[in-house]
């Protein structure tokens, strides 16, 4: 077959030091956000070092067979940016957590994978699944390490946010009602933000100054607010920024 006849040991060298490189670099930052307990963390940060890498390669590779002519490597940047929107439809956000996103960087190594397979690189394809593997499986244990010390919260900032969902006719009412009892609660806003949600409702989100704040107290406040007849949902969650 064609694919095993365009085996380059020197080419297959590059790519694999190309590969480690990036695993190994991709660890050393992937440690970093691991250690702070960060939403993309070791694996993440290693599957799009490494994603990446091999996209690269293949990129150079496609180019020196086909005798320099752009427009076979142009095939790969769209796989790069076909790959960005679906990776983003896996990513979810949940009562202020983000989840998905090492599935999300999966894809972009394997599409990566699949390339090269379309490409009839073999082996390049083959290292670059086992490179994907080995993030998601060999690093699996020290990432669990990790997870099961304490957070540091010291260089951390928690930002508390609550959010009220109305209708459009009711925007002021609801708006004096959770200003309102904000400030009795004594939280005073940092900021205040209205967006449209759906058809005919708003999403109203105040996020508060301040920097402790007792999540049974915020408990007792949501349903202080939810007392009002045309707030229709109201919750709160918490961010995190370095």
């Amino acid at each position: 077959m064609k694919m095993w006849q365009q085996i380059d040991m020197i080419s297959l060298l590059d790519t694999l030091a190309s590969l480690l490189l990036a695993f190994v670099l991709g660890s050393l930052v992937g440690l970093e956000r691991q250690y702070r307990q960060r939403t993309a963390g070791l694996r993440t940060n290693v599957l799009v070092a490494v994603g990446a890498a091999l996209f690269v390669s293949l990129a150079q590779r496609i180019y020196d067979l086909h005798g320099g002519n752009y427009n076979v490597v142009h095939v790969v940047a769209y796989i790069v940016s076909g790959i960005g929107f679906l990776g983003a439809g896996v990513i979810m956000r949940e009562s202020g957590n983000i989840r998905g996103i090492n599935t999300a960087a999966t894809l972009w190594g394997v599409a990566a994978v699949g390339a090269a397979c379309g490409a009839g690189l073999a082996m390049e394809a083959i290292l670059g699944a086992l490179f994907v593997l080995a993030a998601n499986t060999l690093l699996r244990p020290l990432v669990n390490q990790i997870n099961r010390r304490p957070v540091d919260n010291t260089d951390t900032e928690v930002t508390y946010k609550v959010t009220a969902l109305t209708q459009r006719e009711h925007q002021k009412e609801v708006l004096h009602w959770l200003e309102e009892m904000l400030e009795q609660a004594n939280y005073p806003l940092s900021e205040l933000d209205i967006e449209p949600f759906g058809e005919g409702d708003l999403e109203i989100s105040a996020v508060l100054l301040a920097t402790s704040i007792d999540g049974d107290e915020l408990d007792a406040l949501m349903q202080k607010l939810a007392i009002h007849p045309h707030i229709k949902q109201v919750f709160w969650r918490t961010s995190t920024t370095d």
